[in-house]
């Protein structure tokens, strides 16, 4: 342990005090409290904590290769994070459905619970639960008199999630039994939907009549989030119309695919046929397909394209019962590996669960996708820092996924009917995001010249990102709420692409290799991302 390993420890350490939630979360192996506090105070003293990180890691001096990696990330991460705390982002954090109303809920379910002290935590956990939302509303509060209020369609969409998730702990309760803490469980689980349908009923009556009628951010703030995100500063009138190019690009491409589907279709009418023929009906069809399809891909994977750690030979499957994302998402395996990495489905209110359009998204949640980089990561051990495996980058993260979705395609892995239209339909929505977002945060003008309305987004989200109905909704309200996030999952492929394409042209370049070595470095800021691959 170095120097700079001990600061990265030191800090994760820290962090995971101040921060018990987001600890949980990342399955961090420490001694941590039941609730993060979300007031200013609670906020005030997570930014020392970088301010004071950042200013021992100036003192210090990378004695070797890892060591200079190690500072490199974690200065830029946290100078980012700075940013972000020192533009008053704290206390407008207001984001539907991917916010921390949902980091606090899906919390309870991270922590482990198999015996009677683990259940304790998860009562502890349940019973913080509406003082963590009350410190959450100390901050808001304080956003709104200092004049930084979050956008007025963010506070009812929240309010609709809180809500929703009123009663969603009980069937976790349940699983207890009638053990001697059955009472203590019950009551916690109470008091925290309780705690929700308060939050929902201040952020409905309360904070969204004096919360932002405009939904988009501006220029500066933009550019704060989009390098929190990306770990990199952009141009983003150059993005922006990149993104429409590579949308054209893909529609293009999956009017071909359409062909296949039936000679002479048009996209619609390939979708339509697909959606009638390519699906399976009920939740446990719908798990049990999701899970051989990760468990085939680990299979298909493993010794030939990838070595894959034991530890990491599995995904669980989770159906998000209560989730209104609309999109499945990721949590890593715990820093012991106690935990397995989990893919969530939300349902979306479907029994009927189309087969052909979420192929690629079992590749990109789970593997070669998130499951592979980020279990690789924290499966690492000492070759990287701790801040290194319990940190990310989204641009450099999700920018993974996607290749991943790219290179089970170069694998020939979209085989059955329909799935490598699913696989490009998926690409053309996060070429829709780069737009969406951009557009709508900047106020630039769509090609027609027309100007981004919630309405604008959803159509093109749903006509030329091809994006399924039920997603629709939550996905333009998510890109409206957290801005310069959904450009990652294009932009960060982009960099993996360009950074793959110049090692093919290296004397004995070799796949397998360069995925074992580019995997091995663990997160990177966009910014460093080429350089750091073009050593590998």
């Amino acid at each position: 342990m170095t120097p700079v390993f001990d600061l990265c420890n030191e800090y994760i350490t820290a962090s995971a005090l101040l921060d018990p939630v987001a600890a949980s979360s990342r399955g961090i192996a420490a001694e941590f409290g039941a609730a993060t506090d979300y007031s200013p105070a609670g906020h005030a003293a997570r930014a020392d904590l970088i301010r004071g990180t950042l200013a021992k890691l100036t003192g210090l001096t990378a004695t070797s290769d890892a060591d200079r990696h190690a500072a490199a990330h974690l200065r830029e991460r946290l100078s980012a994070e700075l940013a972000w705390h020192e533009s008053g982002e704290p206390l407008r954090t207001l984001r539907a459905h991917f916010g921390l109303m949902g980091s606090v809920r899906d919390s309870v379910d991270l922590l482990p619970h198999t015996d009677d002290d683990q259940w304790r935590d998860v009562a502890s956990r349940l019973t913080a639960v509406p003082a963590m939302l009350e410190s959450w509303r100390a901050s808001l509060s304080a956003g709104l008199r200092q004049g930084l209020p979050a956008a007025r369609r963010q506070a009812l969409e929240a309010a609709g999630q809180a809500d929703r998730y009123a009663g969603t702990h009980d069937a976790l309760v349940a699983s207890y039994g009638d053990g001697p803490l059955a009472g203590e469980l019950t009551k916690a689980a109470a008091a925290a939907h309780e705690g929700y349908a308060e939050m929902g009923r201040y952020l409905r009556q309360e904070y969204a009549p004096k919360a932002a009628d405009a939904d988009g951010v501006g220029a500066e703030r933009y550019a704060v989030a989009s390098r929190l995100s990306l770990g990199q500063d952009i141009d983003p009138g150059d993005a922006y119309l990149w993104g429409w190019e590579e949308l054209r690009r893909i529609e293009e491409e999956m009017r071909r695919e359409a062909d296949r589907v039936r000679p002479g279709a048009s996209v619609d009418e390939a979708i339509a046929i697909l959606d009638e023929t390519e699906y399976v009906v009920g939740l446990d069809a719908y798990r049990g397909w999701l899970q051989e399809r990760h468990d085939w891909a680990i299979d298909q994977l493993q010794g030939r394209h990838f070595d894959i750690a034991e530890p990491l030979r599995t995904v669980d499957v989770t159906l998000a019962t209560s989730s209104l994302s609309g999109a499945a998402y990721y949590t890593g395996p715990s820093e012991d590996l106690s935990r397995p990495g989990r893919t969530w489905w939300p349902l979306g209110g479907r029994d009927r669960f189309s087969t052909w359009s979420e192929l690629s998204t079992v590749f990109h949640e789970g593997v070669p996708g998130h499951h592979l980089q980020i279990g690789a990561t924290v499966a690492a051990g000492d070759s990287l820092s701790r801040f290194a495996r319990l940190s990310m980058v989204s641009g450099h993260c999700e920018g993974w996924a996607l290749y991943a979705e790219r290179l089970a395609d170069e694998l020939g892995w979209f085989s059955e009917p329909g799935t490598r239209l699913g696989m490009l339909t998926g690409s053309a929505l996060r070429a829709a995001r780069v737009v969406i977002d951009i557009g709508v945060h900047l106020d630039l003008p769509l090609p027609d010249g027309s100007q981004w309305t919630f309405e604008r987004a959803c159509e093109v989200l749903r006509d030329r990102g091809r994006a399924e109905e039920h997603r629709v909704h939550a996905e333009v309200v998510r890109y409206f709420g957290w801005p310069g996030q959904a450009i990652s999952y294009k932009l960060g492929e982009r960099g993996w692409l360009a950074a793959r394409e110049e090692a093919r042209r290296r004397p004995g370049f070799d796949l397998k290799s360069w995925h074992t070595a580019a995997i091995g470095l663990g997160p990177i800021g966009l910014a460093g991302l080429a350089e750091a691959l073009r050593r590998v």
